[in-house]
């Protein structure tokens, strides 16, 4: 099309600023665009387009647990956390025992996503998260095995892309335990980069039970792969290339997907990695010159060259799941007993939960539990409609695990000598050094922050951006010109909708933007539309300031990302709290979250806007968007006091937020939290004690006082405190796998 030909429009706007848009466009390699077209957009969307209709949040349906479900969930789920005896497996085992996978297999465990049609259970997001969830109480290790055969995997992938053939022959034995999945994906040298794998396969032809069978030869060294030891069959990532031109004429195919029995001649497996401590399955597996006929390839022949696309989608959906389970379970695992401990714990002859440096602690515990536990729901909510929602689950997986670090981190800070202390009595180690393992593992959180949540987000979840890359990647280009310009002048309006609508909103305070709800969160309502247009309107500038640039400011990209992170746990904080009524219990745990996350937003907008590369763009959003500076604030101590007293008090709020995890009388748990409530019921007893300054129930009796029946009671509780204070020690030779050359002392009585 010649200039004559163009508009007036075309000729002085749409072209010059298609060209620049090629320009500053930046590259894209093949991994990258098909992890951008993985999954869907969704909550995410609405966040980051500036004006976000919460009618379509509040409307998300809460899922509730089939008969089925609820079930499994009390009957082989609870026996199954019975029989799970953490210390025995991570220290003196070293390995999950053999009547545990028995059992694990023989309930189906290994099948809770695989459909029943296949022998599977079929059951739904929030089934999945809620067994997880459960055993993840118990110990990591038990945990990852369920996990591993129910996330990315042979499993889930021949769901989405298998054969016929493939999903009739593997998902009953998968269902059912004959076959125990593994899936190797890292490779020695690449790391996350799996573009940059070295694991190869070449196309050949090699005589298989005298007939001429085309295949491939593979080599590969794969390392952390969880379940690879005792794996019967493998998932492989490889490179298939085809020097032979046997397929056509391209050499290099591209990132497949094969299942491989490792029973085949070549592949080695069996040595392990020691992963935290952990004791599940964990280590390399090799491959020399292993033959796979075509027909091993996940999906068929016709799927060679899609692995990569294939491996995203499965975790768009999966990485909401499986990780944010097992790390809320670690929560309020940290929420439950912490609150608990503190409170019948005494220093000075008061207990700790009353000192403030304590409280701002549990205050966190409890306020990032509610959080990420409010942000589980929404998420699983979302999946069980059917979304598969990338940078949701990417959010999810990044901000729960660090969640889990902090609360770990902060329960064995308040625990103090009690979490040191390894062994048996101690139901916070073995959390606390599984954490590293969560971080690394489907996507370690530095890259998952710096590059995917707003890498991701930024194109997917704007209206018109992907669409106008696409038209400016056009080799014809009078056709990229005419599409072009159809979305560029809606582009305008968008933007100068955000605008007005960002400086509006920032000028105001956010005082004058709607909410679709009455009372004490409505104000949190507002300020998400207000840090929503603020975030579509720096982004939007972050994009055309700094084109392909961008990609490599990670600091700029990964605080962007903080943002959306925290206008999404925000809007899930909201939805819990309309979820469940509004409980007056729990509304100090719902201030402390949302104040919280605004806060942090708001903090990392500023972040943003104070380190723009090009000035004087910065200093045009600092006086739009921040003319006041940060006006969120973080939690008060008023409302920091309240949430730590939500969990070191009896209190219904306590009970919702430890809901999902496993106790009983005969676990430390169990005990910790009867010494709790005994504690808790014998306070009018106790203010007699300290206003008398008697530390001991004996002594009160002899003085009077205290009743008999008190005394009684109180000798009763505070020896269980003693005994749930206690910590373990062994002799050296148990330290040393040894027999005991003596049996251990008995411990003195409380006085």
């Amino acid at each position: 099309m010649s200039d004559a030909e163009l508009s007036a429009r075309q000729k002085y706007i749409t072209k010059p600023l298609l060209n620049w848009v090629r320009g500053v466009l930046p590259t894209m390699s093949e991994t990258e665009r098909e992890a951008l077209a993985a999954g869907t957009i969704w909550w995410d969307a609405e966040l980051m387009r500036g004006n976000p209709d919460f009618s379509k949040l509040l409307s998300t349906p809460v899922y509730k647990l089939s008969a089925e479900e609820q079930a499994f969930l009390d009957g082989p789920c609870e026996e199954l956390c019975k029989m799970i005896d953490d210390w025995k497996i991570t220290f003196e085992e070293r390995d999950i025992p053999a009547h545990i996978w028995d059992f694990i297999k023989q309930q189906g465990f290994l099948g809770l996503i695989i459909p029943k049609e296949y022998g599977g259970k079929g059951f739904s997001a929030t089934a999945n998260s809620a067994v997880v969830m459960k055993i993840a109480s118990r110990g990591p290790s038990a945990a990852v095995a369920v996990i591993v055969p129910n996330s990315l995997g042979p499993g889930e992938l021949l769901m989405m892309f298998g054969t016929e053939d493939q999903k009739n022959h593997y998902l009953p034995r998968l269902a059912d335990g004959r076959d125990v999945p593994a899936f190797g994906l890292t490779s020695v040298d690449a790391g996350s980069d799996a573009a940059s794998m070295t694991d190869v396969g070449v196309v050949c032809y090699k005589t298989v039970n005298g007939k001429k069978t085309l295949g491939m030869r593979v080599n590969w060294a794969k390392r952390y792969i969880s379940l690879g030891p005792i794996c019967s069959v493998l998932g492989l990532a490889f490179k298939l290339t085809d020097p032979d031109g046997i397929l056509g004429d391209e050499e290099d195919l591209g990132i497949t997907l094969a299942l491989v029995p490792t029973d085949t001649k070549g592949v080695d497996i069996g040595r392990r990695h020691y992963p935290g401590m952990q004791a599940f399955p964990n280590g390399p597996n090799y491959g020399k010159d292993v033959f796979m006929p075509m027909d091993w390839i996940i999906g068929g022949q016709d799927r060679i060259g899609e692995g990569w696309k294939m491996l995203v989608t499965a975790l768009a959906a999966g990485r909401g799941i499986m990780l944010p389970a097992m790390s809320v379970s670690g929560m309020k695992t940290a929420a439950f007993s912490t609150g608990a401990y503190a409170r019948i714990r005494e220093q000075f002859n008061l207990p700790v939960s009353r000192f403030e440096g304590i409280q701002e602690v549990t205050a966190r515990i409890a306020g990032d539990t509610y959080r990420m536990d409010a942000a589980r729901r929404l998420t699983l909510q979302a999946l069980d409609m059917g979304e598969k929602p990338a940078v949701v689950s990417a959010i999810m997986k990044y901000h729960a695990t660090e969640a889990m670090r902090t609360a770990i981190n902060d329960a064995m800070d308040v625990h103090s000598g009690k979490a040191v202390i390894d062994g048996p009595k101690n139901y916070l180690s073995s959390a606390y050094r599984a954490i590293p393992i969560a971080i690394t593992v489907e996507g370690a959180n530095i890259m998952t922050r710096s590059l995917m949540i707003y890498g991701q987000g930024s194109i997917r979840c704007h209206p018109f951006i992907q669409r106008e890359i696409e038209a400016a990647q056009n080799e014809d280009h009078d056709q990229a010109l005419e599409d072009f310009d159809a979305i560029l002048f809606q582009h305008i309006a968008y933007t100068l909708k955000n605008m007005a609508r960002g400086i509006g909103h920032a000028w105001t305070f956010g005082l004058l933007a709607s909410a679709p709800v009455d009372g004490p969160a409505a104000r949190y309502y507002k300020q998400i539309k207000r840090l929503s247009a603020a975030l579509a309107l720096t982004s939007e500038a972050a994009m055309v300031t700094m084109g392909g640039a961008l990609k490599r400011k990670e600091m700029i990209s990964a605080r962007l990302g903080d943002v959306i992170s925290h206008l999404y746990l925000t809007s899930a904080v909201l939805k819990r709290f309309e979820d469940t009524a509004r409980p007056p219990e729990d509304a100090p745990l719902m201030h402390y979250a949302a104040q919280d996350s605004l806060h942090k937003a708001e903090t990392a907008l500023n972040e943003v806007i104070r380190n723009f590369p090009m000035r004087i763009v910065g200093w045009k959003l600092r006086f739009a968007l921040q003319p006041f500076g940060v006006r969120c604030k973080r939690p008060s101590d008023r409302i920091a006091i309240k949430a730590a007293n939500a969990i070191s008090e009896p209190t219904a709020a306590r009970d919702r937020l430890s809901e999902g995890i496993y106790v009983a009388d005969d676990i430390e748990l169990g005990r910790l939290d009867k010494a709790f409530r005994m504690m808790v019921d014998l306070e009018p007893v106790k203010q007699k004690m300290r206003k008398a300054r008697v530390r001991t129930a004996d002594e009160a009796e002899a003085d009077g006082i205290i009743t008999g029946n008190e005394a009684a009671a109180m000798r009763e509780a505070l020896a269980l405190v003693r005994e749930v204070s206690m910590v373990d020690d062994f002799a050296p030779e148990e330290l040393l796998g040894k027999p005991p050359a003596r049996p251990a002392k008995k411990r003195g009585k409380a006085a």
